[in-house]
């Protein structure tokens, strides 16, 4: 159960930075709302949010709602990475003390319900 548990959060968080940054790549090509609307970018922004939305209701099946709703906070250290990676943003210390703080939190809310 642990598995596909820690499976599905992984999915969900990582789709929900994959649909911000898509969603920050449809609005940095185009200034005007109306030529937004139709960059790609926003669309698979747009899916990889109802992917998300879909893990989190898988995971709320097996967890409880105390437990997932921080567990979406993960997408924080995804966000990071991509922005890094992608976006060639500048991580500094308190962007990784912020990202420490939210791991430690995720790991102690998991030893608590003993995935």
């Amino acid at each position: 159960m642990w598995f596909k548990i820690i499976l599905l959060v992984i999915i969900m968080t990582l789709s929900g930075a994959l649909g911000g940054y898509f969603f920050k790549r449809a609005t940095t090509q185009s200034e005007k709302l109306y030529k937004v609307i139709f960059k790609p970018s926003l669309y698979f922004g747009g899916l990889f949010y109802v992917l998300g939305a879909g893990m989190n209701i898988l995971i709320l099946k097996e967890l409880p709602y105390t437990v997932v709703l921080p567990l979406t906070s993960l997408t924080y250290v995804w966000t990071m990475a991509i922005s890094y990676m992608v976006l060639n943003e500048k991580i500094t210390r308190l962007k990784i003390t912020g990202v420490t703080l939210i791991l430690v939190g995720s790991i102690l809310l998991c030893a608590k319900v003993q995935l």
